[in-house]
Parts: structure tokens; sequence; C-alpha cells
């Protein structure tokens, strides 16, 4: 297949030269120009051409660096302090101001994200937790009735108590202020710039506000945004956000600080007062929030280090088993499409996801046994229950004992499907991984400040107990609630050859561990392994991606025992491998590009 190399000289990354100008319009086919030229009027004709490439299913080739992510004017922001210089971490930063205005359902500074770091100059790994907080006034029957039965989900979210303390803004700062060079307030001059002349509607975006627009219409502040005159946003409409901007400038001129204390954190905790299930959000729980550094939970497969965030994310872990568990089968002989290969790897995210639901949550308040649930023994012996022909009938969490693994209850809550992801490569070999979200689409559907809050409360387990054991995953006052996010980085001998990651609620870690086995184990280009259908089993239930091959597999796997269910997956991959120069691949299923020099 044939790989386009999208920006062979500095000057056409940006500035669109002529003669890189006529080769992207011997790459896009007129109707896709004419249809980018209306969903993304400011996009070069680099970025044009990556969208082209990406709808022919082929990789972008680039030498110096590469930022990957889930909006084409998100990734040009990031694509022009690459340019002029800047590392992955200045690049993130001007990433996920764009993308919190023009993907706000998935993430923004109402939000809290993952962050993982390859540092080229002394070859460590660093992950930071910008997760969001409970209230330092929450009890772990925070969702629960009078009579301590849980709460009905969707009331739960779509109120203020579902609002934890965002992670963003500090995690934007902090990432800056370890690896950034660049000026702090110019990385936000493209977010600022779109947010007051209006920057025009995305299909996607559209389609979003159209779909959420019964919960949108709960709160006056949202409904007035994002349902104009009573009617959803449509595609192609511009779109002015001022009161964005103004957040930004202020950000921009005194840091994160100005986001946890006086008016801006005065509006938030005011918002989630609302008549309906009121949080319990304080100016103190916004004062105190920190970003934490932790330790990088890392796995050897195929001597490739795979390297991603431990808790209070379950990703790392989860990701870690399932790839622990399929070593011990000769994966790079499997046929991907073959219904064996598929009951494999359902069968290991399901006994996966057994362990996630009993021991996975918060480190600094459950012991957690990374350890026992990553060691290869424990993973080798875990694997002996796939040696069958059919489905497990049923599965059940492991024990490893000897590493401090408390019996807790299981819990079955489910994260939903929202998010964003974004990888970055610099000139100077670092490497970035973050997943960023505001938890279901548009979050608790609060908006103030020309941003949404997030709904990241109801990750937590709404039960306290279960068959008389508490839930590790239950609300506690200051607890980051579990999550699935997997911002992964892959390194061989010590050097970074994969970052990659997705959105997708609990189905991140399948749609993540596939991807990583399609590049590793199938040798798929990264392009290929992001747009792969989908076939996720964590819980049971076989979903299947329709209108894909996978579909093809229900009555096969139907055969194996599985119960199965043909449905969207819309997964947001955005992947990069690192070798002989980079290769860019960004998921079809979304809107987003990957862009480099």
């Amino acid at each position: 297949m044939t790989r386009h190399f999208l920006t062979p000289t500095l000057a056409a990354v940006l500035l669109a030269a002529p003669a890189f100008a006529q080769q992207a319009s011997d790459t896009v086919a007129p109707e896709i120009a004419t249809d980018v030229a209306a969903a993304f009027p400011g996009l070069s004709e680099a970025g044009r051409a990556a969208l082209a490439a990406k709808s022919a299913g082929e990789s972008v080739i680039a030498q110096d660096w590469m930022v990957a992510a889930a909006h084409p004017m998100a990734v040009q922001a990031g694509a022009k302090v690459l340019n002029a210089g800047g590392t992955a971490a200045d690049a993130m930063v001007a990433v996920q101001a764009v993308l919190g205005l023009v993907e706000p359902q998935s993430s923004g500074l109402g939000g809290g994200a993952f962050l993982v770091w390859y540092d080229a100059a002394t070859g460590d790994i660093t992950t930071l937790d910008g997760r969001e907080t409970a209230p330092l006034a929450a009890d772990p029957r925070y969702f629960q009735d009078d009579s301590g039965e849980p709460l009905d989900f969707r009331t739960a979210v779509v109120s203020g108590q579902s609002v934890g303390t965002p992670g963003t803004p500090r995690l934007m700062e902090d990432a800056h202020r370890r690896w950034g060079r660049a000026n702090w307030a110019g990385l936000f001059t493209d977010a600022i710039a779109l947010a007051q002349a209006g920057f025009t509607v995305s299909p996607r975006m559209a389609d979003s506000v159209a779909g959420a627009a019964e919960t949108l219409a709960a709160f006056p502040e949202t409904a007035a945004y994002f349902l104009p005159g009573g009617a959803p946003l449509a595609a192609g409409d511009t779109l002015v956000n001022a009161e964005y901007a103004d957040t930004l400038r202020q950000i921009a001129a005194h840091g994160a600080q100005v986001f946890y204390t006086g008016d801006i954190a005065a509006d938030i905790v005011a918002a989630t007062r609302t008549d309906t299930l009121p949080g319990l959000l304080s100016l103190e729980d916004m004062a105190r929030y920190r970003v934490i550094e932790r330790p990088a939970v890392c796995y050897t497969y195929r001597a490739r280090d795979v390297c991603g965030m431990g808790p209070p994310s379950s990703g790392a872990v989860a990701v870690s088993q399932i790839l622990g568990m399929l070593e011990n089968f000769d994966m790079s002989a499997m046929d991907p499409q073959a219904p064996e290969t598929r009951r494999l790897m359902a069968d290991a995210t399901r006994l996966a996801f057994a362990d996630r639901g009993r021991y996975l949550a918060d480190s600094d308040f459950v012991p957690v046994p990374v350890k026992g649930l990553t060691d290869r023994a424990y993973l080798a012996g875990r694997a002996e229950l796939l040696r069958g022909e059919d489905a497990l009938p049923e599965v059940a969490p492991g024990d490893p004992a000897w590493d401090h693994a408390i019996l807790w209850g299981n819990d079955t809550g489910v994260e939903r499907p929202a998010t964003s992801h974004i990888s970055i490569v610099d000139r100077d070999g670092n490497v970035l991984s973050m997943t960023t979200t505001i938890e279901s689409g548009f979050g608790s559907r609060l908006f103030t400040r020309g941003f949404l809050l997030n709904n990241e409360l109801t990750d937590f387990s709404f039960r306290t107990h279960a068959n008389g054991y508490p839930i590790a995953n239950r609300v506690e006052p200051g607890k980051r609630p579990r999550s699935s996010m997997s911002p992964t980085i892959v390194l061989q001998d010590g050097a970074p050859v994969l970052a990659i990651g997705s959105p997708g609620g609990a189905t991140i870690i399948g749609y993540t561990a596939q991807a990583i086995i399609a590049h590793l184990d199938w040798g798929m280009d990264v392009q290929d392994a992001v747009s792969m259908p989908h076939l996720v089993n964590s819980f049971g239930t076989y979903a299947l991606e329709q209108d894909t091959w996978a579909a093809d597999l229900e009555a096969p796997l139907q055969e194996l025992g599985y119960q199965t269910r043909v449905t969207a997956m819309t997964s947001g991959l955005q992947a990069i491998a690192i070798g002989d120069g980079l290769r860019g691949g960004a998921d079809p299923r979304r809107e987003g590009i990957a862009l480099g020099q």
C-alpha cells in the first residue's frame, strides 16, 4: 500500500507551499476537498491531505515530529507548536485547549486526564494522574437514596452530584512546567482566536448535540449554547464562545491557579448546586486539587515493554493482563478474523475485567495488588483457563493473595463511551500519550465559563458492598474514581516504538489491546491497526462492530457459546509508530488526523 509523505518540507506543513498544495490536490478527491472545506474551513492543505490519507486507509509518514488527535483544528494547533520548536508537552497544551472548544462533548477544562511521558534525555517513563476527585463532604452512600438503594444512573449523571474536582488545567500546567519550553501564554493563541471569532461546528459535534438534545435542555446555560433558539446546533454553523476565550486568557496570563481559586472556581461550585441532586463540590476541593505522579505499570510482551497508567486507572493493569495471558499463545500465527482467535481475546479480556471489578481502585485509598495481577506466573495460570474450545461459561476474579489481595466485593459499574486521546512525538524524541475526558458525552451537562463540567463521579460504584464485602471502588472523600483510560507507550530495548490510546469508556481497554496486538503480532501498519473492525467482550456479551467483517462472526461466536450484540463501536484511537521515521494513524470513526514533518 502506498503511504503519503504529507510534509516533505517544513514550509509545507503549515504554510501550504505551492509545491505541496499541488501534491495535496492530487491526493484529495474533489468531493472530499469540498467536504473538508465546509467542515474545517481553516484547515491547511497538509491537514486536508492528512484527512484524505486517513480516508484512503493510509498512514501519514514524517521524520521529525508528529501529533495525532481527534479534531483537525486541534491537531493543527499542536503542529504549529512543534513546528516552532516546542516540546510534546507544549503541543499537548495547545491541542487540549482547542479540543475543549471544538469537541466539548468529549474533553475539556472541566474534566480530567491521564498522561504517559517518555523522556528522550533520560529514557524515563513518567505518568501523571490528573483524574477528578470526590468532594471532601462525600461519603460511600453518595449515590444512594434514603433506603440505601443506588440512584438511577442517568438521573445521577445529569446533576451537580456527578461532578468531581476537574484535573485537566492542573495537568496541562504540570506537564508544561516539567517538560515544556515554549511560552505558556502563547500556547492558547489558536484556541482563543477560534473561540472569539467563532469556529465551524463539525458533523460529529452536530450529531452528538442532536443525540443528547433532551439532556442538554436540562440546564438553561447549556441549552442556550448547544440548542440556540431551542434547536440543536447544525453542522456548518459558526459558534462563538467568548466566555471560553476569556477563561483561556485568564489561564494564559495567570496559570492554572486562577482556575482553582477566585471567580472561576466559584462559578464551577455554583453550577453544581442544581435543584435536583445538588453536588457537594466546594471551594476547598478546588483549591486543594493536585496532580499526582504515579509509578508506570509496564509489562514485557514479545520483548517490548508496554507501559501505561496505573491506579486509579485500570487501563494499564487490564491491558497487561490481556497481553500476559495471550503471550502463552502464538498470536502471530493466528488469523485475526478466526473465531478461535476471537475466543482467546474475548475470554482473556473477560478474565481481566473480573480482576478489575474486584481489585482496581484508587491506590491512595485501598491496597491494589498491581504486582500480583501483572505477575507472569499468575497470568500463565489464568491463561490455562483459555485452553478449552468454547467460551468460558463464567469468569471469576483470580487470587494473587501473596500481593495483599484483600477480598473485596465485585463491582459491576460501567463507564460510558466518550473521551478523547492525544499522541505526540517531538523533534527531541520525547513521546506523550494522554487520554482526556469529561466521562460520558457532554459530561454532567452543566455548562459554565464556556466549558462543560464532568460527570466522573458516576465512575464510582453506586453500591458500597457486594455479598457482605466492601467494594474497592466505592465513593470516599477526596478519592479518584476508577477509570479504563489506557494511554500507552511501547518500548523496545528502552526506545519508544509506539504511542497509542483511545476513548470509549470501558471498551477503551479492548480497543487499545487489539490495536497493540494488531501492530506487534500481526505486523499491521498503525493506520490499519486503528481502522481494524472491533470485537470486544468485557462483561459477557460479545460486541461486534456493525457494517464490518466483525459482524460476520456473530453466528460462529454464538456456536462457541457467546451472547452477541452487533452495534456501532466508536473508538477514537490515535497512534504513532516510531522507528525509521514516524508513522501516524488516526481512527476513521472520528474526525481526527495525524500530522507531522
